[in-house]
């Protein structure tokens, strides 16, 4: 793998701002939307980039062949439930503590890959992470100005749906031999023919009216947050592996607490504070290892 240039660096921090984005724009999405729109706007809108590249690029789409079962249920797992868990949480969540509580996804991961891989063992420093980062969750949850009797099962969904990533993580190892695009497009895909017979029945979007700083949120997580978001991963994961692109985890946070206090001016308390650092102290050490 070749050495990063100054524009990998850019590309990896612009990656982190996008992925952090996501969380104020679906707390302001959700001042319209149900939580279930808000996770079909997101994968029909994400879906539009990444079907024009498979689509100049001359990539197959394999949604409905002989694995239609497997996309199927990656997409169910790794883009329906944390989607709808996400924005079910950050109703009464700050999203601030949503982008801290969904950067355990490394931790997570290593947790699982432990018990459902070959050479993901762990040892002393990776549990050494593993501790220091759940930790300052763990510190988080006792932050009862922002998470109390009211929104704890919120968080709880949260982070539920950060797990969610991890095991759909897990399950696209079996098809870990196919074009990463059209992995994408075709549980994408998945996703939609889920997604919208529910939204359909449940929240019947057609009757909402919303308002105009919701809808361009719910459009710009879609391409943008989830479609554009994946394209630029691509690259990076291309041109510069996987270990790399795993660095974008350390910033995820820490622009979500940023532009939330920004955009929407959410509280930033001294147990925000630690947890973060606790989470990224934690990451680094497993990223270490």
């Amino acid at each position: 793998m070749k050495q990063p240039k100054l524009i990998d660096y850019i590309l990896l921090t612009f990656l982190a701002l996008i992925w952090a984005s996501a969380f104020f724009n679906i707390k302001i999405a959700t001042f319209s939307f149900g939580p279930i729109t808000i996770a079909l706007g997101r994968v029909f809108f994400g879906a539009i980039p990444v079907l024009l590249l498979c689509l100049y690029k001359k990539i197959r789409i394999e949604a409905f062949t002989k694995d239609w079962y497997l996309f199927a249920m990656i997409g169910f797992i790794n883009l329906v439930a944390p989607f709808f868990l996400i924005s079910y949480g950050v109703k009464s969540v700050q999203s601030n503590l949503a982008a801290i509580l969904m950067s355990t996804t490394p931790l997570s991961s290593t947790v699982l890959g432990h018990f459902f891989t070959l050479n993901e063992k762990f040892n002393f420093i990776k549990t050494f992470g593993i501790l220091i980062g759940f930790s300052g969750i763990v510190y988080l949850f006792s932050d009862n100005l922002l998470i109390n009797d009211s929104n704890f099962v919120s968080a709880l969904l949260i982070l539920l749906g950060s797990t969610c990533y991890v095991i759909g993580g897990v399950l696209t190892l079996k098809i870990s031999k196919k074009k990463n695009e059209n992995v994408t497009g075709s549980i994408l895909i998945w996703a939609i023919i889920i997604l919208l017979p529910l939204a359909s029945i449940i929240e019947k979007p057609w009757n909402l009216n919303p308002s105009l700083n919701s809808t361009i949120s719910l459009i710009y997580l879609g391409m943008i947050s989830t479609g554009l978001a994946w394209l630029l991963r691509f690259r990076i994961l291309k041109n510069n592996g996987l270990i790399f692109q795993s660095q974008v985890a350390y910033l995820i946070p820490i622009f979500g607490i940023i532009l939330s206090y920004i955009f929407l001016g959410e509280m930033i308390t001294e147990k925000v504070l630690v947890s973060l650092i606790a989470v990224i102290v934690g990451i680094y050490f497993v990223k270490k290892s």
